[in-house]
């Protein structure tokens, strides 16, 4: 049966139209071209373990030098010293913070967020401070990318040290 230039199929009481080849590769070419936008719009919202900006080890952003989340420079509580290996860095995952120290009693904080795509980068003893999703790495000194991808530094942040206590500045 032939009905408005496409055929007709009738699987018992159902009818299926058979579709042409322009319109199989248009809506294919449609697909092809909607799904990347759709992604490259859709954030950071990915909940899966291999996204660090959603999971937190354990260790991560769980140390708190004082009960009331603050030391003694008026700021956020982030982290003891002794959470912070010489020559590495600790994620406070709850602030997107990491701080390092680069030299024994020497701290330093950046925003945890890498430049080159928005993941949280990794608690770390090896020397930097290394982002899981791409492998980027960036300086425990000044958060400059050493490695991989990212091309921009981790932004500085602020912090005051007291005694035990880092906290935001």
């Amino acid at each position: 049966m032939v009905s408005g230039g496409s055929q007709v199929l009738w699987l018992g009481s159902r009818s299926m139209t058979a579709i042409n080849r322009r319109r199989a590769l248009s809506g294919t070419a449609a697909v092809a071209v909607g799904v990347p936008l759709l992604a490259a719009c859709g954030g950071d919202s990915d909940t899966t373990a291999t996204d660090p900006a959603t999971s937190t080890s354990p260790e991560e952003g769980s140390a708190s030098p004082s009960e009331d989340g603050a030391a003694s420079g008026g700021g956020e509580a982030l982290a003891s010293a002794a959470d912070v290996p010489v020559g590495g860095c600790f994620v406070v995952a709850a602030s997107k913070i990491v701080v390092t120290q680069p030299t024994e009693g020497d701290f330093k904080a950046f925003t945890a967020v890498c430049t080159h795509q928005g993941c949280v980068v990794e608690s770390s003893s090896d020397g930097d401070i290394p982002c899981p999703c791409h492998g980027s790495t960036f300086s425990l000194e000044d958060g400059s990318p050493l490695s991989g991808p990212a091309s921009s530094p981790l932004a500085a942040v602020e912090i005051a040290v007291d005694g035990d206590a880092i906290s935001l500045a």
